[in-house]
């Protein structure tokens, strides 16, 4: 083993420059260290990986539930909401109408679920080693996006097969605006998310509230329904949720049915930026102290 050079040491601690990495307390609410996101990218990827492999390890049918979740979800909401209670699609396929709204519902709802749970589920990594505690979420973010591609995909398999077999399905110009839908499911989706990630380290029963609470959340977002079958009077109240421009947005880009308003998805990026900040701000608050009451 190299001799190590005691004269060198006195130099390097008088002279933190010479390091590559020099760990510093933060020193304020606004000392984000956005720029440490960037330096361990590999850090982030190696999560995307574990996140993304995890989920499905030692099953039987592996990623082919990512496949299998939407076609079932899209089945069972055409039997119940379709066939029984016979709620109105706007003249859509049935089944090609509650699969849109699950692809797009099921993205934001498990960027908010996971990382709602960001400093419960990974407290003792945080505990042992440092890195920028937003890398957990942010690679949440990423692996949620390979699921919602591959179902989104998925979906434009099934979208082509009803309009080669005649149904009134109308892609338009609106499909350009897709990645701007993803940024504003991801940016509330991890807003919200580490808002409750933050406030679970010491009120615990936020945690079984998230999943009932999303649940809840869906039946106010046009996911099962669209916008014009809802009452006149109660459609101010469904505008108030950041989630029902995009989702119809979405509907009306790919399958030409539904309604898009720019001002409301101005509304919903608002939302978005408001919540992320205000998310981004109590986590890096949090972080710090996070340890003594985990």
């Amino acid at each position: 083993m190299a001799d190590f050079d005691h004269q060198a040491l006195p130099q390097l601690v008088n002279n933190p420059q010479d390091w590559s990495l020099v760990i510093r307390p933060q020193r304020g609410l606004f000392d984000l260290r956005l720029g440490e996101l960037w330096s361990y990218r590999d850090l982030v990827w190696l999560f995307v990986r574990r996140d993304f492999v995890s989920v499905y390890k030692q099953t039987i049918l592996g990623p082919l539930w990512y496949l299998i979740q939407p076609v079932l979800t899209s089945i069972i909401f055409t039997v119940i909401f379709g066939r029984i209670a016979r709620l109105s699609t706007d003249g859509l396929p049935q089944f090609l109408f509650y699969m849109s709204g699950t692809v797009v519902w099921t993205y934001f709802a498990d960027c908010l679920t996971k990382t709602s749970n960001t400093f419960i589920t990974n407290a003792q990594l945080f505990g042992k080693v440092y890195f920028p505690r937003l890398a957990v979420p942010v690679s949440i973010l990423i692996s949620n996006l390979i699921a919602f591609s591959i179902q989104f995909l998925l979906f434009l398999g099934f979208m082509l097969y009803f309009w080669l077999n005649g149904a009134n399905v109308e892609p338009n110009l609106w499909v350009l605006f897709t990645p701007v839908l993803i940024v504003l499911m991801a940016g509330l989706g991890l807003g919200f998310g580490i808002i409750v990630s933050s406030l679970t380290t010491r009120y615990r029963d936020l945690r079984f509230l998230v999943t009932f609470g999303v649940q809840l959340w869906m039946f106010v977002t046009p996911v099962i329904y669209p916008v014009s079958a809802i009452p006149e009077r109660l459609r101010p109240l469904i505008a108030l949720n950041p989630l029902t421009p995009i989702v119809e947005t979405f509907r009306y880009a790919y399958l030409g049915s539904g309604t898009v308003n720019g001002l409301n998805l101005l509304y919903s990026a608002g939302v978005m930026l408001v919540v992320l900040v205000a998310g981004v701000l109590l986590f890096n608050r949090i972080e710090a102290t996070f340890m003594d009451t985990v």
